[in-house]
């Protein structure tokens, strides 16, 4: 790197005397220099020359003195490094120039070696201010990307780390949470353009800040239906249950946002919501031109089928029993088994409760139908219609006793 200097003297001999001790350095390429009479020709010189990496200046001369340049130059956005220049005891002037923000001083008559040792110091100094510079641009740029993904925490240590590794591809344990909007086809048919711009971005920002509120990872959206991770790219042992915590708390903004919308005449759909756990493949599947940091693999697939299963449940909430057991202190109603698309075995599914609606009586109604059910008890069919005569809103209990009443047995059941 060449560092280019500005001298700004109103000595007339300065200009050739430093061109001749610096002459080596100028033909290496280590130095290049200009000259400025005062400080209003310094001040047009930077103008028409940003790239100047220091300013060596003498503080008596004509029109703009140095002090007033230093002034200048440390309101300018690109500060520039300053060697103040006075006269030998001049004291006051140099004390003010350091107050001022100037790097060093030099005194006059001007030592020549020492001039030397106090541009190559701050040369230094300037090679650490760029290198500074560079590694925060390349963190502002990080941070951007990221953050489409990440909560502002993780973007930011990702950003300001690099921590590569957690980028690459590899198998590791997650939650995984999917959410899609019930009759969300029909919705882009009937809605104006202008409208359901405006709705699916106040959904997908609002859904997203709830994710990012539990620290999870956005790791797609496609149209109306939101990916979410929890455990990857960094290590969160209590994933599962802030898996569960985040689902809850999606569908209290997601409710929230239909009934705004539905004031206003859009017949929003529900959120429907998946939550399972297991080992998946994660990491930037984005090549070397993309950044698309996702997940893929069975779990994957179930938090997916899992999402789907709340259209026959009447559910907002499905989660398995992977996220039940490793959650803490999880509450919720057992669904069933449930045979899902593409897997061989049943999967214990249970609808999470949020803490007011645990002890209700409806809850304890529910598990002990659930367990003639799973018993094999005829008295499932009674206990489940005596509950749904009580609450005809209790959409997973009116599943079942349709189940019962179309001859169905048991808690196993197909999905389609």
């Amino acid at each position: 790197m060449t560092a280019t200097i500005l001298v700004v003297d109103d000595e007339p001999d300065l200009e050739a005397l430093v061109l001749q001790k610096f002459r080596r350095q100028i033909r290496e390429g280590v130095v290049s220099f200009m000259f400025a009479h005062d400080g209003l020709d310094a001040l047009q010189s930077l103008a028409q020359h940003p790239q100047v990496d220091m300013v060596v200046s003498d503080i008596n001369m004509p029109r703009m003195d140095g002090l007033s340049l230093l002034a200048k130059l440390q309101e300018a956005e690109d500060k520039k490094s300053t060697i103040i220049v006075s006269a030998y005891g001049d004291m006051s002037n140099i004390r003010t120039a350091m107050n001022r923000g100037a790097f060093d001083f030099l005194t006059k008559p001007i030592d020549f070696g020492d001039l030397e040792a106090t541009i190559d110091k701050t040369i230094r100094h300037v090679e650490m201010l760029r290198e500074a510079r560079r590694r925060q641009i390349e963190a502002e740029r990080a941070y951007a990307s990221l953050s489409r993904y990440f909560s502002p925490q993780i973007a930011s240590r990702l950003a300001a780390t690099g921590e590569g590794d957690a980028m690459d591809v590899h198998w590791r344990d997650v939650a995984v949470i999917f959410t899609d909007i019930a009759g969300f086809t029909s919705l882009v048919e009937t809605v104006a353009p202008e409208v359901l711009g405006e709705m699916l971005n106040e959904y997908v920002g609002g859904m997203t800040d709830v994710v990012f509120a539990h620290e999870g990872t956005v790791a797609k959206i496609i149209g109306d239906a939101i990916q979410i991770l929890f455990n990857a790219p960094g290590e969160q042992p209590d994933y599962a249950t802030r898996a569960v915590a985040c689902a809850h708390d999606l569908d209290i903004w997601a409710e929230g946002f239909r009934e705004r919308w539905k004031a206003r005449g859009v017949n929003f759909g529900a959120t429907r919501i998946g939550v399972h756990a297991g080992s998946a493949l994660v990491g930037n599947f984005g090549g070397s031109r993309f950044f698309d940091y996702t997940a893929y693999g069975d779990s994957i697939n179930t938090a997916a089928r899992l999402e789907a299963a709340n259209k026959f449940l009447g559910t907002r909430i499905c989660a398995s029993a992977a996220i039940a057991s490793t959650a803490k202190d999880f509450k919720g109603r057992p669904v069933g088994d449930l045979m899902l698309r593409g897997r061989s075995e049943p999967l214990r599914a249970y609808e999470p409760l949020r803490g007011e609606a645990v002890g209700t009586p409806a809850t304890a109604q529910y598990a002990e139908a659930f367990a003639k059910l799973e018993a094999g008890d005829a008295g499932a069919m009674p206990a489940f219609a005596a509950l749904v005569g009580l609450h005809a809103d209790d959409a997973l209990a009116g599943f079942h006793l349709r189940r019962l009443l179309n001859g169905a047995k048991g808690v196993r059941m197909q999905l389609e």
